[in-house]
């Protein structure tokens, strides 16, 4: 990784843009501190590098070694207060919190009935926008100083602030416990997988009603459904009920439909619900409904109001592009699909900083499939090298399974047999360090174990027999699994037919529609 990428200060710089320069220049202006300041000099300079080079910066004279770090965090600071002050980034949030910080400077000053009044007004605000956490903490500012000073600022105020901190301390520790399961069964999902029996089923059930509070749905508010629903949507993942992950996944996105202020407040939750809601719906092959939410989203992500920043920006670009891959893998439409191949890395370079290296190699997973589907093997390969050879990323160990059965499969198709046992032994090595496989992947492993030993005009008749056993765990709700990330059965009947495989797999999506 390169070294620019390390400094926090020098990424941060690079992601303003020309409107936050001017303002952070506008904001020093008013400092009133003198133009030649350290720290406004080292903006200018970092402004014009290209990639981070301390010896450029000490060669300009400004600072020594030994104070750089100091003048460096300085600067960070200033130009986090800049971003703060920009009217773009004053969210509702921010401004409640505002309120609460200007509350407390008149507390402090005495002027006890003046902070009383922006109390209730942000706590208005807050409760209406879901912030319940910082109403919370605006009550208990008004509990301190109705208990400390006599405002007579109104009748039975005692009894009114101690009833609505109840009220919200109650909500909030709902809110927590739902938020810490939904955040467990997560972890859970990231460490395990998807359960592999009914003993894992057992333990993840177990798990999960252990944990999940009591509740009366129509008494929670939009905060609480949330992570009602984010809980629920995770344990139907984990337990590969993607019917029942499409049901709270609509619950998740359609909270947001009928509450359309949130989507503004909370857009990063919107876009994910709809990528669960599109990740089900691809599981579950129901590519009307599919092509149909993916449009809807991508219409509501440009429209005017909809809230654009560069963690949104990134997270829209991401969810939208890997489901659009999605749509030609339902449809099999692969040639069709290759042009969104270059749109996809030409915009990587815009998301470099703000797409993790993991989310990276899954596009390039979709993208080695996409050529894979379109008979562009060696292209195909390409892209899993860059998989199979990534050592500084910690990948989910499925994406490094597949890639590397997918790669073996793409050497075989495209002809590259000149060290194809050397692959299999390797592919092999690697699958069997791996822990609690899928029966498939056994199966898998035995084919590619024997495939050496056999006789060219033997090796349909071997293809045939996979196939056969294969198809055993089709609809096996936990070995089925295993076909998502690479269509074997599909690629087994294009050889044993001698079709390419997206005419397999648009034949069978033609059966589908009809």
């Amino acid at each position: 990784m390169t070294r620019e990428q390390k400094d926090n200060l020098f990424v941060l710089m690079k992601s303003l843009s020309k409107s936050e320069k001017r303002q952070f220049k506008l904001y020093v202006g008013r400092l009133g501190v003198n133009e030649d300041s350290k720290f406004l000099t080292l903006f200018n300079i970092l402004d014009k590098l290209s990639v981070y080079d301390e010896t450029t910066i000490l060669k300009k004279g400004i600072v020594k070694k030994q104070q750089l770090s100091n003048l460096k965090a300085h600067l960070y600071k200033q130009i986090l207060i800049s971003l703060r002050l920009n009217p773009s980034h004053q969210d509702i949030r921010v401004q409640i919190r505002e309120q609460l910080d200007f509350a407390t400077i008149l507390y402090h000053k005495g002027l006890y009935k003046q902070s009383l009044k922006i109390l209730d007004k942000a706590k208005s605000l807050a409760i209406a926008n879901e912030e319940k956490n910082v109403a919370y903490e605006i009550v208990e500012l008004e509990k301190v100083i109705e208990s400390q000073y006599i405002t007579r600022s109104l009748n039975n105020r005692a009894d009114e602030l101690t009833v609505q901190a109840k009220d919200l301390s109650l909500q909030n520790v709902l809110a927590s416990k739902l938020s810490n399961l939904s955040l467990q069964l997560y972890g859970l999902f990231l460490k395990t997988g998807y359960v592999k029996n009914d003993e894992e089923h057992t333990i993840i059930t177990n798990y999960y009603n252990a944990r999940l509070p009591k509740y009366d749905i129509n008494k929670l508010g939009f905060r609480e459904k949330l992570w009602l629903y984010k809980a629920k949507l995770w344990y139907s993942f984990l337990t590969v009920d993607f019917l029942t992950c499409y049901k709270y996944a609509s619950k998740w996105v359609d909270l947001f439909y009928k509450n359309k202020d949130m989507i503004v407040l909370n857009p990063v939750f919107f876009l994910r619900g709809n990528h669960y809601l599109l990740e089900s719906l691809f599981y579950l092959t129901q590519h009307e409904k599919f092509k149909e939410t993916l449009c809807k989203l991508e219409s509501v992500t440009q429209e005017k109001w909809f809230p654009v920043d560069d963690n949104i920006s990134g997270l829209t670009f991401l969810y939208i592009y890997n489901n659009k891959f999605n749509l030609h893998f339902i449809e099999g439409s692969f040639e069709e699909g290759l042009p969104l191949i270059e749109e996809v890395l030409e915009r990587l370079k815009d998301y470099k900083n703000r797409i993790d290296g993991h989310h990276i190699m899954v596009f390039y997973y979709k993208i080695a499939s996409m050529y894979f589907g379109a008979g562009e093997n060696k292209r195909c390969i390409e892209y899993l090298e860059k998989i199979i050879s990534n050592k500084s990323l910690q990948m989910r160990e499925d994406l490094l399974c597949f890639s590397r059965i997918l790669n073996l499969v793409a050497h075989y198709e495209a002809g590259l047999d000149y060290n194809l046992d050397v692959l299999i032994k390797s592919t092999y090595k690697f699958l069997i360090k791996m822990e609690d496989l899928y029966e498939v992947q056994k199966e898998f492993i035995k084919f590619l174990r024997g495939l050496g030993d056999i006789y060219p005009h033997e090796v349909k008749n071997e293809f045939i027999k996979l196939h056969k056993k294969l198809k055993e765990f089709e609809n096996d709700p936990y070995q089925s699994r295993a076909f998502l990330y690479l269509d074997i059965i599909s690629w087994l009947e294009s050889k044993i037919k001698n079709h390419p495989i997206g005419t397999i797999i648009r034949s069978k999506f033609s059966v589908n529609q009809t």
